[in-house]
């Protein structure tokens, strides 16, 4: 069963869960332990081309593969992307077929991105690779893996969330999981990164100075999730199940959706005609069309794909140059 990414852990003081995290502080320290002990103990292997890792130091959802994907439009021809197809059944390597695959079958992210570039599922990431290198890839983007020491990495970016309104802040409290988001901690995280990609909603004009000053030493790149376009005219109910469904929910209102409802659901959440005829009823009693992020339309029948508006975003840098000087050691030739 999967789980809402738990909204306290993003809470600077903790609340309203103090108690919880002291009772799963102990887990956290095995977690670091054996994170640590991980990394520590990886013999990564060199797939004979430029890999370019996209990945974050907490749980739940940073942006990550929103970055990839600028990524993958601004290195061009030549780039893949390599996957682990979180909540698909296949191991891989595979390459993924958007015309035979399903997110059953891959995932729903690696489903969706397969649109921009040739997407290569593999939960061994040397092997997936190696795959794509064989197959003529002339560059790798991986998204997720700052943890995994399996694969050599040419560029290591870190996405965070840029957003710290109403007592949010992107690392919470510092702790690691179960008892906060963090994948390990902040310090030793960052000593492995290259560069800093904070990535901020439409609305906010500019980066916590707070939050920059944490990565002094590491070169900081901002780019803005930004809608594809307007939201459709009309009163809508929304639904999303990703890493934090309270963002898209945030970001539709700013965007000027009359947004009559709107469902968070479980990251990677599954639908069936029970799910799906539910929330078709409910927006028809509000008078509503129904709106779903793109990451959960592509997992839709498609008789519900026709009812369903998709509402897609895209990472967009701010300073283009920054990006492409550090794209530089990675470019296709």
């Amino acid at each position: 069963m999967k789980l809402s990414t738990p909204r306290w852990w993003y809470l600077r003081s903790g609340a309203p869960a103090p108690l919880t995290r002291a009772l799963l502080r102990p887990a956290s320290w095995i977690w670091t332990w054996a994170t640590a002990r991980r990394i520590a103990r990886g013999r990564p292997v060199d797939p004979g081309v430029p890999v370019i890792c996209v990945g974050n130091l907490t749980m739940g959802g940073t942006g990550k593969t929103p970055v990839v994907r600028a990524l993958v439009r601004r290195l061009g021809g030549g780039a893949h992307i390599l996957t682990r197809g979180y909540g698909g059944r296949l191991a891989g390597p595979i390459r993924v077929d958007p015309a035979a695959h399903t997110d059953a079958d891959v995932g729903d992210e690696a489903l969706m991105m397969a649109s921009d570039a040739p997407v290569w599922v593999a939960r061994d990431r040397a092997a997936g690779a190696t795959a794509a290198a064989a197959a003529g890839a002339r560059v790798i983007v991986m998204d997720d893996g700052h943890q995994n020491p399996s694969v050599r990495k040419t560029l290591s970016l870190v996405v965070v969330d840029g957003e710290t309104r109403n007592r949010e802040w992107p690392f919470g409290d510092g702790q690691v999981f179960p008892a906060g988001p963090m994948r390990e901690p902040l310090a030793i995280g960052l000593a492995r990164a290259d560069a800093v990609v904070i990535l901020l909603p439409a609305d906010v004009a500019a980066p916590d100075p707070t939050l920059v000053r944490l990565f002094a030493g590491k070169s900081v790149l901002t780019a803005r999730l930004v809608p594809v376009a307007p939201p459709p005219p009309g009163p809508q109910l929304a639904f999303a199940g990703i890493g934090k469904p309270w963002k898209m929910e945030r970001a539709l209102v700013a965007a000027g959706c009359d947004l009559a409802d709107f469902a968070p659901l479980p990251d990677h959440a599954r639908y069936d005609e029970r799910l799906l005829g539910f929330l078709a009823r409910r927006a028809e009693r509000l008078g509503a069309g129904l709106l779903a992020s793109e990451k959960d339309w592509v997992k839709l029948p498609l008789a519900w794909r026709q009812r369903v508006t998709a509402w897609p975003v895209e990472a967009r840098f701010e300073d283009t140059a920054a990006l492409d000087a550090l794209l530089a050691s990675a470019r296709p030739a």
